[in-house]
């Protein structure tokens, strides 16, 4: 009995894929290396999983291959200088950009948008991130609303403090007050006494005697 026609999609599950992965990658591996041998072929196999994982084969010095593919599809000169800048800003750019596209996703993720495609296992974690995001929130919410509390505490406590010494500033003022206006009052009264300030009657008649003697 033969083997059944083999469906070329993508395989849903996780594991299944990661097996049918390395099977198949060794299984080309091996043919390259047949190849190679059986046919006198200068062979250079490159392989990146879905994970970014490199691998590679190569039945001579790959550098050499990588050149002479180069030159054969008219590519510049990988040893050229100016090449190479201009290789490595533009891995650097798609690195970037497969960064950005994964924060993003894990943003709408985070977001409870396009879950519908995650497993049991990739819901299980987005939940435990989600709970120790919330922790972190109210525990931080809590710390603000507990300094913010300390620091009113504070204030009040400081305008009490200014608030008596205010009162008894005010306190002292008056008892001030008071004592200004009994001293006040106790030398009017000197000012304003009565006095006698005509002659008194005896020296008004001994004058009149004297007086009438020269007459």
């Amino acid at each position: 009995m033969g083997r059944g026609k083999v469906v070329l999609k993508r395989i849903e599950n996780s594991i299944s894929r990661q097996v049918t992965f390395s099977k198949r990658r060794s299984g080309l591996i091996k043919k390259a290396f047949e190849l190679s041998i059986l046919c006198e072929a200068e062979v250079a196999l490159l392989i990146f999983s879905s994970s970014g994982k490199f691998y590679q084969f190569a039945s001579h010095d790959i550098d050499r291959t990588t050149a002479k593919y180069r030159r054969e599809v008219g590519l510049p000169d990988s040893n050229n200088p100016h090449f190479r800048t201009m290789e490595f800003w533009r891995s650097e750019i798609e690195e970037l950009k497969r960064s950005i596209n994964t924060l993003e996703a894990r943003l709408k993720h985070l977001s409870g948008e396009d879950i519908l495609a995650l497993g049991m296992k990739e819901l299980k974690q987005l939940e435990r991130q989600l709970k120790t995001g919330v922790e972190r929130v109210r525990s931080r919410k809590r710390r603000m609303v507990s300094d913010h509390t300390t620091l009113l505490k504070g204030r009040h406590k400081q305008l009490q403090e200014e608030n008596a010494c205010l009162q008894k500033r005010l306190n002292e003022l008056q008892d001030g007050n008071t004592s200004s206006r009994s001293v006040l009052g106790e030398n009017a009264c000197n000012i304003f006494q009565p006095r006698n300030f005509l002659p008194d009657e005896g020296g008004l008649l001994n004058e009149a005697e004297n007086v009438s003697r020269f007459i």
